[in-house]
């Protein structure tokens, strides 16, 4: 394969103590502690994103993290927890398709503090990941310049010990950058403009024909990183929207998790085993005793969720508290997938061949200790299957116990 030599974009501007041009090393402090081995060996059923490069972004600089089945994020508040999971966010909308208006809307926001502006006035971030899976690991690293213009202004994706696309702002006049990537035939590289809103790795599936040896090297590569990035679903329950009647009919979990009661219903109707398990998970996380999950048509149409206590008595879920609510969707995400999830899988790739990552910022708010050790356990065996991933953020409390679970890794920002 004839060698690709990466296109050249000027390093954003990132501040005077990370001068143009310095190398991604590991800044950020980040203690990482892997409780014992999971039940079993874990084998993801399709590509998962393994490491989250943050090499200039908020408050980290040159930092760089594992990602195993169940990982959390701890240390005090302005660590960068939440940054971190909204950098892995940011790369799966990309990686989705989406416009990067809509997955930045304060691009500012994500300069790192104090960033000094170059001469042209720019000012940026710069983002990245790896994708293990039938390809090898490959590594994808962008570079977004959020001031004076909001694009994309560098792009690479390697594998295998070689760089297989880049991109590069050539004119900045233009909304389009200059790619390459290979193609090992009669033409050594292919070059053409793409957008610079959008991610060109996940446009190359669109753009790469598959013909020649270095064109399937390329589409393998291409193909496992989105498959890797899409396959997310952030998790963000709201018991405050979770106590209302919601219509019927509206089965698929959105992410404020506000229409439990329609997914109850369907959980309950069409996957019994599925529901079984989830009226467990609460009986094992909520006070008092709850022998069933269901649901109540009230005279407009609409269904409310009911804990059922036993004896034909049920209490609508709107009497919970805010940790118990939180602990139900939390499970009740885990216990399903992306036909009932409101994700945008891969719908190309068979879903045995994928394996759903959950982002959960304040994985632990209103929970008690034991209502997080279920749900981390819970994470833990039904990830063993290979289908299930769980990336979150805890507090320092909630992450002392935390580790202790088996299979759990604990990535601690710790300053």
């Amino acid at each position: 394969m004839t060698a690709l030599r990466p296109e050249t974009t000027p390093p954003l501007p990132t501040g005077p103590s990370e001068p143009a041009g310095t190398p991604a090393v590991a800044r950020t402090p980040a203690r990482t502690k892997a409780a014992r081995p999971p039940y079993g060996p874990e084998r993801p059923a399709g590509p998962v994103v393994t490491e989250l490069r943050l090499s200039s972004f908020a408050s980290h600089r040159g930092a760089a993290f594992p990602v195993g089945p169940v990982t959390l994020f701890t240390g005090p508040g302005g660590s960068g927890k939440s940054s971190a999971l909204r950098a892995y966010e940011a790369l799966a909308r990309l990686g989705a398709g989406d416009p990067l208006e809509e997955v930045f809307p304060d691009p500012a926001g994500c300069v790192p503090e104090g960033a000094a502006a170059d001469a042209q006035g720019r000012r940026g971030f710069r983002i990245g990941c790896t994708a293990d899976g039938p390809a090898g690991p490959v590594r994808l690293d962008v570079a977004v310049q959020a001031e004076p213009a909001l694009r994309i202004v560098g792009e690479r994706l390697t594998g295998g010990g070689e760089t297989l696309l880049t991109t590069a702002l050539r004119d900045p006049g233009r909304s389009t950058v200059q790619a390459a990537w290979h193609t090992a035939g009669a033409v050594p590289v292919t070059r053409a403009p793409l957008p610079d809103d959008r991610l060109g790795t996940a446009l190359l599936p669109l753009r790469v024909a598959g013909r020649t040896e270095g064109q399937l090297r390329v589409l393998a590569a291409a193909e496992q990183m989105v498959v890797a990035l899409r396959s997310v679903f952030a998790c963000e329950p709201q018991p405050q929207w979770m106590r209302a009647p919601v219509r019927a009919g509206d089965g698929r979990l959105r992410r404020g998790c506000d229409n439990l009661a329609a997914v109850l219903e369907r959980t309950h109707t069409q996957c019994a085993q599925r529901h079984a398990r989830l009226v467990a998970a609460a009986h094992a996380g909520c006070a008092g005793p709850v022998t069933a999950l269901g649901v109540e048509r009230l005279m407009d149409g609409s269904l409310r969720a009911t804990v059922g206590r036993g004896g034909g008595r049920a209490t609508p879920v709107g009497r919970l508290g805010d940790g118990e609510l939180r602990y139900l969707a939390l499970a009740l995400v885990l216990l399903t997938g992306p036909g009932v999830l409101e994700v945008d899988a891969a719908g190309e790739v068979p879903s045995a061949m994928q394996t759903l990552t959950v982002l959960a910022d304040g994985l632990d708010r209103d929970l008690d200790g034991r209502q997080l050790r279920e749900l981390l356990s819970l994470a833990v065996s039904i990830g063993a299957a290979g289908h299930l991933r769980l990336v979150a953020t805890v507090t320092e409390p909630g992450a002392a116990g935390a580790g202790e679970t088996p299979g759990v890794t604990v990535v601690d920002l710790e300053p």
